[in-house]
C-alpha cells in the first residue's frame, strides 16, 4: 500500500491576535521517556455530534469511530501516518498462495480491560476463541448491525448463510472462520479478495468480551470492554467521555517505553463550532479538526500567507478520502425513480461555485464520480479522466425534466431536502444553495429538513428520507470503499427494512458484475479500470448528486505529538503525547 496523503504543516499567526497564546497542553504532570517523547497528560478533544453506539458492529459514523478506535482493536490497524497496514492483536499472519485462506497468529499477552463482567473484575486474555465469537455476531442478524454488509458478506465463507440462517435462530457460526488453537485463527475466503486485509482493520472487526455482551447487552453503546490503549471511565452523554490509560496495554515503542504515552483522552462535545474553536484559542482543548466555513477566513487567511510565521498553533491539512454527495431514495419517491429526473438534478448546480464561494476552497467540485480525486489513486492507477461527471448544463437539465413529464417543472411533486446539523454552517449553506439552483433552473420546489445527525442517520437508513445528504468516508483506503455503496445484494428486501449501506436503494446488475469481478483482480491498475467501468454505469444512472470532495484541516497546540492529519481522519491516540510548554522551545 503506497503512502496516500501528503500533510503541511503552517503557521497560524491570526490566531494569536484574538488570544493570549495561553496553550495548556501541559495541564498534568508529564514526564521525559527514552526516546524524547513524554509520558503523562490529559489530551482534550472535541466531537460536535454526540455518539450514536461505541458496540463495534454498530459503528456507521466518525464521532463513533473515533472514540472506538482508542478502546477496541482488531486483527489489524492502520498506521495513522500513511494508512499502511500494522499488526494488531494479530503479531503476523500467513496468506495461502491462492490468497483465499489466512492465518493470524495472535499476540498472548494482549488481554480486556478489567472490569465488572469479568470474575474478581481482572480482564483475561483474549484468545482466538474470542475472535471467533466476535466475527460469528458480525455475520448474525441485530438492529445494531451496521457492519455485516461492508466487511463479510460475501467475502468470507458462510458468511452470508450465516446471516441469513440467523433471521430464523439457526445460526452454528461462520464456516469460515475457524479456531486452530488458542493463538491461531484461520479465515477462509471464497475468492481471492485485495481489500481483505483493509476489511479487518474495520471496527466490525473489532474484537470485545463475550462476558461484556451477556451483563451488558445493548449498554454496550457506551460500556466498552476492549483490549485497547484506554479504557472508559466516566460517561456523562452529550456532555463528556472521560478515558483512562490502559495499564495492562501490550504495547511498547521502539525505545522500550511502555504504552501509551497518555495518562487519559478527555472528549467533550460542544456542539456550536464557533464555541469550540473559542475554547481552542483559550487553551481549553488540544486539538480541532475541521475549520467551520464561516470562520476559515478569519482564522487561517490565505493558506499560503500563513506559511512560515510563528504562533503557538499549527494547522495540519491533508487530501481527504471523503465525498459529500446528495443522494435520492430511488425505491421511496416515483419522482426520483426516473433516470431523467436525477440527471437533471445533477446538471441543474454549479458545483465549482459550491467549492470556490459557498464551502470558500474547503473542499474541490465533486467532478468525477463518487470516488474523491486523490493523486495517489490516480498513480496507482484509478481513470478519473476516462470518467464523464457531471457538468453545470442548465440547458440540458431542462431537455431533461421534460422528457421525464416534468416541463418547466410542471406536475413535479414538492420534495424536502433532509441534512443534518453539526459541524457548523456547512450543511445548510451548502443546501440553500443547491435549492436556489435547482429552483432557479428546473422550476421545481425544494424544503429544507435539519434534524440531529442520529436522527438523520436512522432516517436515511429506513427510507424516511428520499432526498438526503451524506457524506462517506472511506472505510479503508481503496476505491471499492465508495463504489461498495451501490451493490444490489445492500438493498434490502422492502422499504420496510434498513439499508444500511445502499441509502438509494440502487440496483443495476452490469454494475454488481464488474464490482465482483473486480474484486478478484489481483493486478491493482487491471482491477481499478474495471471499478471505473462500473462507476460510470452507476454515474450514468445517476442514484447520487456528487458534490465535493473534502479537505481535511486540524487545529492543534504546539505542544501535541504524533496525532498527524490523514485522508481517513483516522486516529490511534496510543503514541500521541503532549510536550510540556517550557520545554516546547528546546523542541
Amino acid at each position: 500500500m503506497n503512502k496516500l496523503f501528503i500533510a503541511s504543516t503552517v503557521s497560524l499567526a491570526v490566531l494569536l491576535t484574538s488570544c493570549g497564546g495561553d496553550s495548556k497542553t501541559d495541564q498534568n504532570a508529564t514526564s521525559e521517556a527514552k526516546g524524547g517523547v513524554y509520558m503523562g497528560g490529559v489530551l482534550r478533544v472535541n466531537e460536535v455530534e454526540n455518539i450514536k453506539s461505541l458496540i463495534p458492529i454498530a459503528i456507521n459514523e466518525q464521532n463513533s469511530y473515533h472514540l472506538s478506535s482508542q478502546v477496541y482493536e482488531g486483527l489489524l490497524k492502520y498506521n495513522q501516518n500513511d494508512l499502511t497496514l500494522l499488526p494488531g492483536i494479530a503479531k503476523n499472519w500467513d496468506i495461502s498462495a491462492d490468497q483465499t485462506e489466512y492465518i493470524f497468529h495472535l499476540r498472548t499477552n494482549a488481554v480486556f480491560h478489567d472490569d465488572a463482567c469479568f470474575a474478581q473484575g481482572k480482564g483475561r486474555t483474549v484468545t482466538a476463541n474470542d475472535f471467533k465469537y466476535c466475527l460469528d455476531k458480525l455475520c448474525t442478524q441485530d438492529p445494531n448491525n451496521n457492519q455485516f454488509e461492508v466487511t463479510f458478506k460475501n467475502r468470507v465463507e458462510g458468511a452470508s448463510e450465516n446471516f441469513e440462517a440467523s433471521k430464523t435462530g439457526k445460526a452454528s457460526g461462520v464456516k469460515g472462520v475457524t479456531v486452530i488453537n488458542d493463538s491461531t485463527l484461520k479465515i477462509k475466503l471464497i475468492n481471492s479478495d485485495a481489500s481483505f486485509l483493509n476489511i479487518l482493520a474495520m471496527p466490525g472487526c473489532y474484537v470485545y468480551a463475550k462476558e461484556a455482551v451477556a451483563k451488558y447487552g445493548n449498554d454496550m453503546r457506551i460500556k466498552t470492554v476492549g483490549t485497547g490503549p484506554f479504557f472508559i471511565e466516566t460517561v456523562k452523554e452529550g456532555e463528556v467521555i472521560i478515558m483512562k490509560k490502559n495499564q495492562n496495554y501490550w504495547g511498547f515503542d521502539e525505545n522500550g517505553n511502555k504504552l501509551p504515552y497518555l495518562d487519559g483522552i478527555k472528549w467533550s462535545f460542544i456542539r456550536d463550532k464557533k464555541t469550540e474553536i473559542l475554547e481552542f484559542k483559550r487553551g481549553n482543548l488540544d486539538m480541532v479538526y475541521r475549520i467551520p466555513v464561516e470562520m476559515f477566513g478569519e482564522l487561517m487567511g490565505k493558506l499560503e500567507n500563513a506559511k512560515n510565521k510563528s504562533s503557538e498553533f499549527e494547522i495540519i491539512s491533508s487530501t481527504a478520502l471523503n465525498t459529500n454527495y446528495y443522494g435520492f431514495n430511488i425505491q421511496a419517491n416515483p419522482a426520483f425513480a426516473k433516470k431523467e429526473v436525477r440527471q437533471a438534478f445533477n446538471f441543474a448546480i454549479d458545483r465549482h461555485k459550491i467549492a470556490d464561494f459557498t464551502i470558500q476552497g474547503e473542499g474541490t467540485s465533486a467532478d468525477y464520480g463518487m470516488v474523491p480525486y486523490t493523486e495517489a489513486f490516480e498513480k496507482e492507477g484509478y481513470p478519473y479522466k476516462k470518467l464523464r461527471g457531471y457538468t453545470f448544463d442548465p440547458t440540458k437539465a431542462k431537455e431533461l425534466m421534460k422528457a421525464a413529464g416534468y416541463a418547466d417543472g410542471k406536475g413535479f411533486p414538492e420534495v424536502t431536502l433532509e441534512i443534518n446539523s453539526g459541524g457548523g454552517d456547512r450543511n445548510i449553506l451548502i443546501a440553500e444553495v443547491v435549492k436556489s439552483m435547482l429552483e432557479e433552473h428546473l422550476k421545481v420546489k425544494v424544503n429544507i429538513n435539519t434534524v440531529p445527525f442520529p436522527e438523520h442517520i436512522e432516517n436515511v437508513q429506513s427510507g424516511k428520507s428520499d432526498f438526503f445528504r451524506y457524506g462517506w468516508i472511506a472505510d479503508y483506503p481503496d476505491p471499492e470503499t465508495f463504489l461498495n455503496l451501490f451493490l444490489a445484494s445492500n438493498v434490502p428486501a422492502t422499504l420496510q427494512e434498513k439499508s444500511y449501506i445502499n441509502f438509494c436503494r440502487y440496483k443495476n446488475p452490469r454494475f454488481d458484475s464488474l464490482f465482483m469481478a473486480a474484486r478478484l483482480i489481483g493486478d491493482k491498475v487491471k482491477r481499478f479500470e474495471m471499478l471505473a467501468q462500473a462507476e460510470q454505469i452507476m454515474l450514468d444512472d445517476a442514484p447520487v448528486m456528487p458534490i465535493f470532495y473534502d479537505e481535511n484541516f486540524r487545529l492543534e497546540q504546539k505542544g501535541v505529538r504524533n496525532l498527524p492529519e490523514n485522508p481517513m481522519n483516522y486516529m490511534d491516540m496510543c503514541t500521541t503525547y503532549l510536550v510540556p510548554a517550557d520545554k516546547l522551545k528546546k523542541k
